[in-house]
């Protein structure tokens, strides 16, 4: 056992330490590289995709990992049984997935998202059809190297980002989402005027300054910038590798100053999440958190639950007003929370209110299903896509920029994984609820000790890493499973409220 163990943590190192060099690449080509250094880092990406893979499938290795699972109640040592038990799981790559087509995929990724840019500038899909193809190719490829008496079709691509779910699962809780929230917005929206300054949408807000503000709310929030950074990029995301290196991304609009503001409010939420695992996690496979909607639900909170109260505002506002004296003279706390939690239906998701964005999430859902179930080809996408933001909610775009193109996920081969998006509101919202038992939340915030909700959060689930299941950690933080009706609650109540004010 001794001997095993030795090995496998030798070639966890080697594994670790490509990881690094995969996540730095990916981390500048969303953020810095020059548009026209694409092709030469594709040529390295394909070299070091194969010494990647050949390190994986190595046959020592292999054996290895197979001997540590199979004999794994006999390791002492739980995180490291934990830790053989994930990678067992992330193996099925190398397990069955032939090479060949491996690097051609990587290859591939490694274009896409240049090609998703070019389309975007262009406002046309048909420009992003061929390398999306590709993609989505070799994931219906994917699940047929994945698929087992109990889990086949696109349940392979959801159980990747949320292990233990299904589309039976899903449609369960977006029926749910349907049946409550769509008449619900129609109600809360249809002949209702705005309750805000307009001058809060005409005006142009310098961008250096909306930096500065980021700045604050990163001091605000106790995100440590001595083992984090943030960078601008074109679609927002957080990305770490370790305790000490988290570093998030976000954009700057001239006429949309909000969408930056709660952007990094979002990406912090994520943030703290890695920064506050417990260190023991770095450099192994538990880093991190157990499932993308989980982590998605901290982001979710610390935007909208915590980000969007006027508990939060009620103490902040003062300082956003001090470097946008001009541009918010005469605009109320009240009038700008009303504005921050207008209720509109938004073609775009980033942009969307708190209320409408889970349709928004359904409307991917059922595309990705759709695609998957051989239902929809990859080309007829944005005619899928405006028929069902028609549907759910309530606007048509009429450009693929404002549609089927506003989303980096699919370039990134990302299937499966938007429907997680609406389950980390839903996880949100019961974990808010049950920290409030604790903690008076909106009396925490605006006596400004965000830290205390910090170490809430960091004591129920950050610290665990992903060594504890999704449904461990929820039931260890709120005391059972998941209960979308936490959820639909929220909503309905923070929205009534704000309809009859």
């Amino acid at each position: 056992m001794e001997k095993y163990i030795k090995k496998y943590l030798k070639y966890r190192k080697k594994i670790i330490a490509f990881q690094y060099v995969d996540w730095l690449i990916n981390w500048d080509q969303k953020t810095q590289a020059p548009l026209k250094s694409a092709n030469f880092r594709a040529e390295q990406v394909e070299i070091l995709s194969e010494m990647y893979f050949d390190l994986r499938r190595n046959k020592e290795f292999l054996e290895t990992v197979d001997y540590l699972y199979k004999n794994s109640h006999k390791i002492e040592d739980e995180i490291l049984r934990k830790d053989v038990k994930k990678i067992n799981r992330d193996l099925r790559v190398i397990r069955f997935v032939p090479i060949d087509e491996y690097i051609d995929y990587q290859v591939d990724l490694a274009q896409s998202t240049k090609i998703w840019q070019e389309a975007r500038e262009m406002d046309d899909f048909n420009h992003f059809v061929p390398i999306l193809q590709k993609i989505v190719d070799y994931n219906k490829r994917l699940i047929k190297y994945f698929e087992t008496d109990d889990i086949k079709g696109y349940d392979v691509l959801l159980d990747i980002y949320e292990p233990g779910t299904n589309m039976e699962f899903y449609d369960k809780f977006y029926e749910d989402l349907k049946n409550e929230l769509v008449p619900f917005v129609m109600e809360v929206t249809i002949g209702r005027k705005p309750q805000f300054n307009r001058k809060l949408t005409t005006r142009e807000y310098l961008i250096s300054k909306q930096k500065e503000f980021s700045k604050y709310l990163i001091k605000t929030f106790g995100f440590d910038l001595k083992r984090g950074a943030i960078r601008d990029t074109i679609h927002p995301f957080t990305s770490g590798i370790s305790t000490d290196d988290i570093r998030i991304a976000s954009d700057y609009y001239y006429d949309n100053f909000t969408a930056s503001i709660f952007s990094v409010m979002h990406q912090i939420g994520n943030a703290l999440y890695d920064q506050n695992n417990d260190p023991k996690f770095n450099g192994t496979f538990l880093f991190g958190s157990p499932s993308y909607g989980f982590s998605e639900a901290q982001a979710r909170m610390y935007e909208n639950m915590i980000g969007r109260s006027y508990a939060f505002w009620s103490r902040h506002y003062k300082e956003l007003v001090a470097l946008f004296p001009k541009e918010l003279k005469g605009i109320s706390v009240v009038e700008f929370y009303r504005y921050i939690n207008e209720v509109k239906r938004s073609k775009i998701r980033a942009e969307a209110d708190e209320l409408t964005y889970p349709l928004h999430i359904m409307v991917r859902y059922e595309i990705e299903k759709d695609i998957f179930n051989n239902n929809l080809k990859v080309k007829d996408i944005p005619r899928r896509w405006r028929s069902l933001m028609a549907k759910y909610v309530g606007v048509k775009p009429a450009t693929d920029l404002d549609g089927a193109l506003q989303d980096i996920h699919w370039a990134l081969g990302k299937f499966g994984y938007f429907p997680s998006y609406a389950l980390g509101s839903a996880y949100a919202a019961q974990i808010y609820q049950a920290m409030n038992k604790d903690i008076n939340i909106e009396s925490v915030v605006e006596n400004e000790h965000i830290n205390l909700i910090n170490e809430w959060l960091k004591e129920k689930i950050n610290k665990y890493g992903a060594s504890l299941t999704t449904e461990e950690l929820l039931i260890n933080a709120t005391g059972e499973p998941l209960n979308p009706k936490y959820y639909i609650e929220y909503l309905k109540n923070k929205f009534s409220r704000l309809k009859n004010d």
